[in-house]
């Protein structure tokens, strides 16, 4: 069920940035989403791997094959998860962009989407406040809102998101094949486990709507 029609937020947008962490967040988060909105003039942002002789060039490929441009950055992304300092975080967005200006704008939610990866939570921080700034500019911000119980489960959309996208059977088979075939992970994987038939967001419209997550 949605919350917030989704034709409301999608319905006249021309310009959509969807920042991440990683390559193939971008898919499993918002793959369906994407897929679904071919008319919309995508950009992705990885802001880590940029440097990784597997993961960047199936980056590359899966960006394409979703219709947008990818750009990728290369942040620390060692299994230790060092905190890195918002302001070189902040700093890498607006280097990598080639542009600053969006009607919206996808990213992680501060909270993250599993039990429990930094840089997913560092790059929402980054993100919403350059937007709370001024120095990134979108009508709206969609956060992705997936929870797993504190590892008891694979992410899922939380019910009480505002947007729940049931994805068509076709967009979710083309979904679960970019996560296996073109990012190459096993079918019984965290990966394709998380790769969800439904897609949930948090609507963000002002910097005070980020308190409701």
């Amino acid at each position: 069920m949605s919350f917030v029609n989704e034709k409301d937020v999608f319905g006249s947008v021309k310009t959509a940035a969807v920042i991440v962490a990683h390559p193939d967040d971008e898919t499993l988060w918002a793959g369906g989403t994407i897929l679904s909105n071919p008319k919309i003039n995508w950009t992705i942002l990885s802001l880590c791997r940029k440097s990784d002789a597997d993961r960047a060039p199936k980056f590359t490929a899966v960006a394409a094959r979703l219709g947008a441009k990818g750009f990728m950055a290369d942040l620390d992304d060692e299994a230790e998860q060092k905190p890195l300092e918002q302001a070189q975080i902040r700093q890498t967005v607006l280097n990598t962009l080639p542009k600053r200006t969006f009607d919206i704008i996808l990213t992680h939610s501060p909270k993250g989407e599993y039990t429990r990866h930094l840089r997913h939570e560092e790059t929402a921080r980054a993100v919403l406040s350059l937007w709370n700034d001024g120095k990134l500019e979108a009508n709206q911000i969609l956060l992705f809102a997936y929870e797993d119980n504190g590892g008891q489960y694979s992410p899922r959309p939380i019910k009480n998101a505002d947007i729940i996208i049931e994805l068509p059977k076709n967009v979710w088979n083309t979904k679960k094949d970019i996560i296996i075939d073109s990012y190459g992970f096993s079918p019984d994987s965290f990966e394709a486990k998380a790769a969800c038939d439904n897609e949930a967001f948090w609507l963000i419209e002002k910097p005070e709507d980020i308190e409701k997550i």
